[in-house]
């Protein structure tokens, strides 16, 4: 039977199924994830995903889709990537569905979030809450599986090919963004007033 979780992209929980972080990597290398997700942006902000890692041969870009038309291309090759490298997605908004896809260049096979998107009918994502470790900031990890069962002949089902953790960075709401404005308008004139009520030398 396959579960489905919602993935709350500003918290990096993942709700419905798990209380909880799961571990990182997958657990249970050799089985497919029984646990399909739908990714959703719950604020309204920058999406931002930092590459976590990878341990696959064959060489991959992670892709984005935003309500499943919005492709907003590819970036963190799995194999020139370093550890908590940043790459921003760009704008999304909240409620917008997020699926994510892996470019498998090496055998030119894309593989996506989004079970039903894949021709092979194979889960190809393992998720999770990422607490954060000063180099990534808490958000959602991801792991990429970019072997096929149906178009390779096998699959090791590690779910650690192309591995990274998204967030949503918000957007402050104009009235923040008047209160910002306002509070260096007054920072600046204070400055000034100062300066000038500084006694000169005679």
């Amino acid at each position: 039977m396959i579960r489905t979780c919602f993935a709350a992209a500003l918290t990096g929980l993942i709700a419905a199924t798990t209380a909880q972080a799961a571990t990182i990597p997958y657990q249970n290398q050799g089985t497919e994830n029984p646990i399909t997700y739908t990714f959703v942006a719950n604020s309204t902000g920058s999406l931002l995903a930092y590459f976590y890692g990878s341990g696959a041969a064959f060489s991959e870009n992670l892709g984005l889709l935003v309500n499943g038309q919005d492709d907003r291309g590819t970036a963190l090759n799995n194999h020139t990537s370093q550890y908590g490298t940043m790459h921003n997605f760009g704008q999304v908004n909240a409620g917008d569905i997020l699926v994510f896809y892996i470019d498998v260049k090496t055998t030119g096979h894309t593989y996506y979030s989004d079970i039903s998107e894949n021709s092979d009918g194979v889960n190809h994502v393992y998720s999770t809450a990422f607490d954060g470790d000063g180099k990534i900031p808490t958000g959602t990890y991801v792991g990429f599986e970019d072997l096929s069962l149906h178009q390779t002949g096998w699959t090791d089902h590690n779910y650690t090919d192309e591995q990274f953790v998204f967030t949503v960075a918000a957007v402050p709401e104009p009235s923040t963004w008047a209160m910002m404005i306002l509070g260096f308008a007054g920072v600046g004139l204070l400055a000034y007033r100062r300066r000038n009520l500084l006694p000169t030398a005679a």
